[in-house]
């Protein structure tokens, strides 16, 4: 009797450690396995993390600010930028910035916009009668007020300009709101004062009035308002073309630079006034340039802003190719770190032994 409780005793202890064993191995099982399926979400987070940031290129944005004849430098900063591969995603642009950029968006090629300049077809469709004429005409443009006809002021009215820039591009292309790289040209507001961007509508329109210069030129009606050259309140749109989602920001100022000038070329007839505008230019654009992320600064010094000699468009052209040239290791360099993988702790693996 003694042997069988005891028997029977240790069949129940058996059976208790073996229940206890089973259960002591599942338990470290499943906690083996937790772990390591934590383990492996964390190194999937992370590896989809790094690819998610990898796959984000990022949005560059040009702004080109305005500055007449200078403006061709903006043809040979292009050049460089295709060249090199860097892509373009956004176009804010004022005056000539803003036609360089409004042609380039609506798909014109930079060998099409820079034969404008060559054989001056653009020039001619700004200037639709030589500027001497227009000025020796001025008393007749009092006629219509004397008979009851008041117009805005402005020696040329741009409707014919418009005209030519509408028919540079395809028909879809006429339209800003269908062009592949997002467009803005940048006016100022003769209704509020403030500067303003067109980014729908026609693109002949928005670039006439967005080089519209007060006096020259009439100023335009577009959407309830009157505008005039946007370079007068706004001339290099840095933050306009940031608002648009560009991450990295790359201006090209056409300004002359104001140290170094040569006092002689002041000399010239009209020189001094060009000297005065291009002072009130640097100071209207010194706050948007703080704000760039690349400056580019072609070497346009002496070149007049109204200027109709072919070799100054080709100075300019070539003054934007080397001053971009010099930029592309920066450009380049901004763009890989914006790309680099940046992970929350959370999501950093814990250090290895």
């Amino acid at each position: 009797m003694r042997y069988h409780l005891s028997l029977k005793a240790l069949l129940c202890v058996t059976t208790m450690l073996a229940h206890a064993l089973v259960c002591q191995t599942s338990v470290g099982a499943e906690a083996e396995i937790s772990e390591s399926t934590i383990e492996s979400v964390k190194e999937l987070k992370q590896t989809e993390s790094v690819s998610d940031v990898k796959g984000k290129r990022v949005k560059i944005g040009l702004a080109l600010g305005g500055g007449g004849t200078r403006g061709a430098a903006h043809i040979g900063v292009l050049r460089v930028l295709e060249k090199e591969g860097i892509p373009i995603d956004y176009i804010a642009g004022t005056s000539i910035g803003a036609i360089v950029g409004g042609l380039y968006c609506a798909g014109a090629s930079l060998d099409d916009i820079e034969k404008m300049v060559e054989k001056k077809t653009l020039k001619h469709a700004y200037f639709t009668v030589p500027l001497w004429f227009r000025v020796a005409v001025v008393p007749v443009f009092f006629v219509p007020r004397a008979l009851g006809y008041p117009r805005y002021d402005g020696l040329y009215r741009g409707k014919k300009f418009a005209n030519f820039l509408n028919k540079s591009v395809s028909a879809e292309n006429q339209k800003i709101e269908n062009f592949k790289i997002p467009f803005a040209a940048v006016v100022a507001s003769l209704g509020d004062g403030k500067s303003h961007t067109i980014t729908t509508g026609s693109l002949g329109r928005a670039l006439q009035a967005s080089s519209a210069i007060p006096i020259l030129r009439r100023p335009v009606e577009m959407n309830d308002d009157l505008y005039v050259d946007g370079g007068i309140v706004n001339n290099l749109p840095v933050s306009e073309v940031r608002a648009m989602g560009a991450d990295l920001v790359i201006a090209v100022n056409v300004d002359e630079k104001l140290s170094g000038h040569d006092m002689r070329q002041l000399r010239k007839i009209g020189s001094v006034g060009n000297r005065v505008i291009n002072m009130i230019l640097c100071r209207v654009d010194s706050e948007q340039i703080k704000s760039a992320d690349i400056l580019i600064h072609p070497d346009v010094n002496n070149i007049g802003l109204l200027s109709l000699d072919k070799a100054d468009a080709y100075r300019a052209i070539s003054a934007g190719k080397t001053a971009a040239e010099a930029k592309v290791e920066q450009i380049k360099e901004a763009m890989l770190k914006f790309n680099e993988p940046k992970l929350d702790a959370s999501e950093k693996l814990a250090p290895t032994e």
